[in-house]
């Protein structure tokens, strides 16, 4: 059974006010007004003089029962939202693999999933990891991005990109969190750009709920589980108001929603659920046995869940 052995995470140290990043993208005071009151939104962070490379290597370097553990990593993989993170030749992951003494794991990156990629990530790296002769083999998933184009920082009326990063070890078996089930579902008829073409926007806002229920719900159901016996739920930071509706819809307590990183840190990509991972861990929030739910979406449109057991 697929278990996350440990996480960390990377946040630049520079917090831009969402006025700022709104003027930067040429937003209308409506429009940040909307971000700010309406979606929940103070600020995200970004690094402005670091690359992906070093971002990635941060979160990983955060790792600490990675160091003196590099011998035992197969395989690293990369969620990434964006098709293109860096321009033709530069390779950011096989660059963080040098940097970190893991040149010898294959490494590859998991994409098409847009912000639910992690999650694929976490299931792909449990099978390769079954797969594996070595009980003691690890695999190390990282997430994270640059917010270098003006569709790498802005979802229209719903989210502001950040630069969190963050870095997951991954066992086949192991006593932490624990792999309970993974469900995803896809839906091709909301691809394309969404700043330009508002028909398609309303569309996929008006499916959205609905689609993000259905696929928790499987992840539950396949687990065994149902909404009464999750301690948690770790969504994707697209925004407060999202999940306060879905809340309202399925009867969920929202205090027990972790939200803290939506106006702290900003839509972080794929990055988002082991950035809440972490502060629900450093919060104290899980207690040993409890299973909890992790789910997001990414435009495209793939929406995917998976419950753990802490």
């Amino acid at each position: 059974m697929t278990a996350l052995e440990a996480v960390a995470v990377h946040l630049p140290p520079t917090a831009e006010p969402i006025e700022l990043v709104g003027e930067r993208l040429g937003l209308t005071d409506r429009q940040v007004r909307l971000f700010r009151r309406f979606h929940g939104l103070d600020q995200v962070r970004v690094d402005h003089d670091g690359d992906l490379t070093d971002l990635l290597t941060a979160a990983a370097t955060a790792l600490a029962p990675l160091r003196g553990n590099e011998h035992r990593v197969k395989y690293v993989l990369h969620a990434r939202s964006l098709p293109i993170a860096a321009p033709y030749p530069h390779n950011p992951l096989h660059e963080v693999l040098g940097r970190l003494g893991l040149t010898h794991a294959r490494a590859f990156t998991i994409t098409h999933h847009a912000c639910a990629g992690t999650l694929l990530a976490l299931d792909v790296a449990g099978r390769l990891l079954a797969a594996e002769s070595d009980p003691e083999a690890l695999a190390l998933i990282l997430a994270g991005e640059k917010t270098f184009t003006r569709d790498a920082r802005i979802v229209p009326e719903t989210a502001l990109f950040g630069e969190g990063a963050a870095a997951c070890l991954v066992r086949a078996e192991g006593e932490h969190d624990r792999v309970l089930s993974y469900a995803v579902d896809q839906h091709g008829e909301f691809d394309g750009r969404l700043a330009d073409d508002p028909e398609l926007m309303v569309r996929y806002q008006r499916s959205y709920p609905e689609l993000m229920v259905a696929v928790m719900q499987a992840a539950l159901d396949d687990a065994g589980e149902s909404w009464e016996s999750i301690r948690l739920l770790l969504p994707h930071n697209v925004n407060q108001i999202s999940w306060q509706r879905i809340c309202r819809q399925i009867g969920y307590p929202p205090e027990r929603v972790v939200l803290d990183n939506v106006p702290a840190v900003g839509h972080s990509f794929a990055a988002d659920v082991l950035l809440n991972h972490h502060t629900a861990t450093g919060r104290g929030l899980l207690r040993r046995g409890d299973r909890y739910l992790v789910a997001a979406s990414g435009i495209g449109a793939t929406f995917a869940a998976m419950v753990l057991q802490h």
